[in-house]
């Protein structure tokens, strides 16, 4: 009695985080819904016992396949409108692009400014001519 005790497996006692859940992928709920629909109630009885599926499920399925129709179809036909925020972000964007252009020519316009001062500045110097030695 005690060796078979043995190589039974040791089941742990620690309680799992969550219980897990299945998931269900969308073809696969279209193609239960679609099964579901054709058939009669005992065979719709059949298909939740042989799936493992509640009625309350099946319900919530065609809320959401419903709801989902719903939407596809309210959903505009066409190209989507452009979004005003893209629109003012391409004008900030051009706008800055000149005024770094702008910024660029008044930083090349003072730096010729800086030379030509510099320049008249030493022809100023270099021109003067002490009163003493003529």
């Amino acid at each position: 009695m005690g060796a078979g005790r043995q190589d039974r497996e040791i089941l742990d006692p620690e309680v799992a985080d969550r219980p897990r859940t299945r998931r269900y992928t969308a073809a696969y709920k279209a193609r239960i819904l679609e099964e579901y629909d054709r058939l009669d109630k005992a065979g719709k009885g059949a298909l939740m016992r042989r799936e493992g599926l509640y009625s309350s499920l099946i319900s919530s399925w065609r809320t959401q396949r419903d709801f989902g129709a719903e939407q596809a179809l309210a959903r505009p036909v066409g190209r989507p409108k452009a979004d005003p925020r893209d629109k003012e972000l391409a004008r900030l964007a051009a706008e800055n692009q000149r005024l770094a252009a702008e910024l660029d020519k008044t930083r090349q316009v003072i730096e010729v400014q800086g030379k030509l001062f510099a320049l008249l500045d030493q022809l100023a110097t270099s021109s003067e001519t002490p009163r003493g030695e003529k």
